[in-house]
C-alpha cells in the first residue's frame, strides 16, 4: 500500500493562477493602506485558492510485477564452427538455472536460427521482435551468447535495458579465406580480362606462412595449382575458352588448424561474348535481294561487313582500259588466303563460277569450314547450273547438291517438323500467315538436317556440321521478299541472326545440349534435342552425393525441370552424352566470410547501455544487480537492472480539505480580519 497527494482542481491551472494573482494584489493594497487584517485575508485567500485546486490523498494497492531477463542463443551457421556450440548451450543452461534462482526474475530464452538466402546471423532482428513482445519497463537485462559475426547491426532497437555479449570460440583460432575482389560478369571471347583475388589469413593465424596453393579449375575440368602470396591482392590474366557461360572455381586447399575451409574457395560464372561478329559477303552478281543482304547485316550494330559484288566479271569485253575503271577489283588472294580465318562467317550469295576465285581459293574455303569456320550459301539459278558452286572443290562441305531444276512456282515457306525442335527454327511464328516465295532450286539432300521446306516438301534450309564447323544452304534467292512485306512477309530479320549466331556456336542455339539457370538455390534445368525423348539427368552436389532429375517436354525438342540444391556450391549435371556445370549460392555464405569471434561489430550497442562483452572460454559470469545508468559489467560479472515494476489493483483517494472545513476557516478568517480592522 503507498500514498500521495494528487490535484484534481476544481477550475483550469491558469484560472487559478489568475485568481492567485488578484488575491495577492488585494493584499498588497491593503498593506500599502496600512490595513492590520491583510495576513487574516492572505490567509483566507490561501485556503480558498487550496480548495478550488481539489487536493486528496490517493492510497494504491500495489502488486510488484517480476523483472524479465532476454536470453539471445546464436544458432547459425558460424556457430556450428570448431565448439561454439557446445559452449554456447552449457552457458545458456548455466545462466537459466542461475536466473530460475533469482528472486522476482523471469527467463526468455530466444533462439537466433540461421539465416535464409544470404542474409546471415539476424540478431538484432530477433531481439526487436522480442521486446516487442515484452512490457519494455519489466525487461532487466538483455545478454547474447554468440561469436559477434552480426550481419542485421543497422537494425538495433532502442535498449530499455543493459545489453551484454558472452563470446563463443578462442582466442587461439584463425582462419584463411579466399576473396574475390573484382569479377566482371561477361568478357570477349579471345581477349584477357582481369581478375582480382586475395588469400586472407585472420585470427591468431601461424608465423611465418607467406604462400599458399591456389586450384583453378574451368567448367568442373581437373585444377591446376599455383603458389601465390599471402595477405595480397593477385591480379590473374583470365581468357574464356568459350561462349555463354563460364563456371571457374578458385580453391585454396584447407591448411592444418584453421577454423573452416568453407570460406576457402570462391565460384565465378562469367558469360563470354563476342566482340564484333566478321562477316565476308560476296554477291555473284546485282539482284533485287542484294541490298536486302547488306541491309540486314548493316543494322546489327556488332555486325563488321565486308561486301563484294561482282559487277565486272573477267569475261567481259567492253574495250574500257583498266586503268580508266572506278571498279575495285576484288581482293581475292587477300580474303581468301591471307585472312580467311579473320572471318567468323562467309556468305555466298548467288556465286558462280566465273575465274574469278581459282579452285585453290575454294578449296581454302573447304578447309576453313573444316576447321572451324562458317559459310552459307543462298542459293540461285546459277547454283543449279555447269557454273554452280557446287561443281568446286566447296561441293564436300555443302549438304546438298543440285538436280538443275529451277522451280518458278508460287510456295510458302514452311518450317519441318525438325526444323520445330531445332533452335533456330523452332518458334519462328504463325507459318500460316508468311508471305510467298516465287523460285526455289531443286536440291537432293546429302547430309544434315532440313529445318525448312518449299515447294512439295522439297528442301529449302538445310543446316550441317562439316569438321570442326558448319554450313547452311538455302536453296532460294527470294528471301528478300519477306523483308520487302510481299503478302504480309515473314520473319527473315529473326531467321537470319538466329542462322548467324547457330553458325558461330552460341551455346543458347545448340540444338544438342544441356544447360541450366541458377536463382539463387534453385536451378531450372534445360535440355534441347532433336530426338524423341531425353532420359534423366543426374545431378551431383558439391559434396559428391547423386540424384536423378526427370525433366518434362515444354515444347518440342525442348525439356526442362526445377531443381532446388540444398547446398551451396558446385552442381555437376549429366544426361547421355551431353555435361554440364553450375554453381549455386555464393561459393562463400555471409556466414563464412568472416569467421573469428569479436565483439566489435555489437561494441557500440553494448557500451550505449553500459553493457560487457566477456569470453565464454574465460568462465560463465555470475549476475550482479545493478542501479540503471551505472556500469553494469567487470570481470567475471555481468549485471541486470531490477526495474520495480508493479500492477496496481485498486485506487483510493480521501480529499484533504473537506467543503464544510473550508468554509469554516474561510468565514473565520475573514471575520477575524474584519474585527481586527474594525477594532482599532
Amino acid at each position: 500500500m503507498t500514498g500521495s497527494i494528487v490535484f484534481d482542481p476544481l477550475l483550469p491551472w491558469p484560472a487559478l493562477a489568475a485568481l492567485a494573482g488578484l488575491t495577492a494584489l488585494a493584499v498588497a493594497l491593503a498593506l500599502w493602506r496600512g490595513l492590520s487584517g491583510w495576513g487574516l485575508r492572505l490567509l483566507a485567500g490561501a485556503v480558498v485558492l487550496a480548495a478550488l485546486s481539489g487536493p486528496s490523498y490517493q492510497q494504491e494497492d500495489r502488486t510488484p510485477l517480476s523483472d524479465i531477463v532476454l536470453l539471445l542463443e546464436d544458432d547459425s551457421a558460424s556457430q556450428g564452427l570448431s565448439d561454439r556450440a557446445a559452449q554456447t548451450r552449457a552457458a545458456a543452461d548455466a545462466l537459466a538455472r542461475e536466473i530460475a534462482g533469482r528472486q522476482n526474475t523471469e527467463l526468455r530464452r530466444i533462439r537466433v536460427p540461421d539465416g535464409t538466402g544470404d542474409d546471415g546471423t539476424q540478431l538484432m532482428t530477433a531481439l526487436a521482435t522480442a521486446l516487442a513482445e515484452e512490457p519494455r519497463a519489466r525487461v532487466a537485462g538483455i545478454i547474447a551468447l554468440s561469436d559477434g559475426r552480426i550481419h542485421d547491426i543497422d537494425r538495433t532497437p532502442d535498449l530499455p535495458a543493459p545489453l551484454h555479449l558472452l563470446l563463443s570460440g578462442h582466442k587461439t583460432d584463425w582462419d584463411r579465406r579466399l576473396i574475390v575482389r573484382n569479377a566482371p560478369a561477361f568478357a570477349i571471347i579471345g581477349e584477357s580480362v582481369t581478375l582480382t583475388l586475395r588469400i586472407e589469413d585472420s585470427g591468431a593465424a601461424p608465423k611465418g606462412a607467406r604462400m599458399a596453393p591456389l586450384d583453378i579449375s574451368v567448367d568442373g575440368s581437373a585444377p591446376e595449382r599455383f603458389q601465390v602470396p599471402i595477405g595480397r591482392d593477385i591480379d590473374l590474366p583470365l581468357t574464356l575458352p568459350h561462349g555463354g557461360r563460364n563456371v571457374i572455381r578458385f580453391s585454396v586447399p584447407a591448411a592444418e588448424g584453421e577454423l573452416t575451409d568453407r570460406n576457402n574457395s570462391a565460384l565465378i560464372q562469367m558469360n563470354g561474348v563476342r566482340d564484333r561478329l566478321r562477316v565476308l559477303l560476296v554477291s555473284g552478281e546485282p539482284h533485287a535481294g542484294g541490298r536486302t543482304w547488306r541491309n540486314l547485316l548493316k543494322s546489327d550494330s556488332s555486325v563488321d561487313l565486308v561486301h563484294f559484288t561482282i559487277l565486272r566479271p573477267p569475261e567481259k569485253q567492253d574495250g574500257v582500259p583498266v586503268e580508266e575503271l572506278s571498279l575495285i577489283a576484288f581482293p581475292t588472294r587477300e580474303l581468301f588466303m591471307e585472312k580467311i580465318h579473320d572471318f567468323d562467317l562467309i556468305i555466298f550469295d548467288r556465286y558462280k563460277r566465273r575465274g574469278i576465285l581459282p579452285a585453290l581459293y575454294l578449296d581454302n574455303v573447304a578447309e576453313y569450314v573444316r576447321g572451324g569456320g562458317a559459310v552459307l550459301v543462298a542459293a540461285g539459278p546459277d547454283f543449279a547450273n555447269a557454273a554452280s558452286i557446287y561443281r568446286s572443290p566447296l561441293a564436300p562441305v555443302l549438304p546438298a547438291r543440285p538436280s538443275a531444276r529451277v522451280i518458278e512456282e508460287r510456295y510458302r515457306p514452311t518450317v519441318s517438323d525438325l526444323g520445330k525442335r531445332h533452335p533456330v527454327t523452332a518458334d519462328l511464328g504463325d507459318g500460316a500467315t508468311w508471305g510467298s516465295w516465287l523460285r526455289q532450286i531443286e536440291v537432293e539432300q546429302t547430309s544434315g538436317e532440313v529445318v525448312m521446306t518449299g515447294y512439295e516438301g522439297k528442301p529449302l534450309l538445310i543446316l550441317n556440321r562439316v569438321g570442326e564447323g558448319r554450313v547452311a544452304l538455302l536453296a532460294s534467292d527470294h528471301a528478300w521478299l519477306w523483308t520487302r512485306g510481299y503478302e504480309g512477309g515473314g520473319p527473315q530479320l529473326e531467321l537470319l541472326r538466329r542462322l548467324a549466331h547457330w553458325m558461330m556456336k552460341e551455346p543458347e542455339l545448340e540444338e544438342e545440349v544441356l544447360t541450366a539457370e541458377a536463382t539463387g538455390q534453385t536451378m531450372r534445368i534445360i535440355r534441347r534435342t532433336l530426338g524423341d525423348a531425353v532420359g534423366p539427368v543426374t545431378v551431383t552436389r558439391p559434396d559428391g552425393s547423386d540424384e536423378t532429375v526427370t525433366l518434362r517436354e515444354v515444347s518440342p525438342g525442348r525439356y526442362e525441370a526445377t531443381y532446388r540444391g540444398p547446398q551451396i556450391g558446385l552442381y555437376r549435371l549429366a544426361e547421355g552424352e551431353q555435361r554440364a556445370v553450375i554453381g549455386l549460392g555464393p561459393a562463400a555464405p555471409k556466414e563464412f566470410e568472416q569467421t573469428i569471434a569479436t565483439g566489435a561489430v555489437m561494441e557500440a550497442a553494448i557500451d550505449a547501455t553500459r553493457g560487457g562483452i566477456l569470453r565464454l572460454e574465460d568462465g560463465i559470469p555470475r549476475l550482479r544487480d545493478v542501479r540503471e545508468g551505472r556500469p553494469a559489467a567487470g570481470r567475471g560479472w555481468i549485471g541486470l537492472a531490477p526495474r520495480g515494476a508493479y500492477e496496481t489493483r485498486d485506487v483510493r483517494q480521501t480529499p484533504l480539505l473537506p467543503a464544510w472545513l473550508v468554509l469554516l476557516l474561510a468565514s473565520a478568517l475573514i471575520l477575524a480580519g474584519w474585527l481586527r480592522e474594525g477594532r482599532r
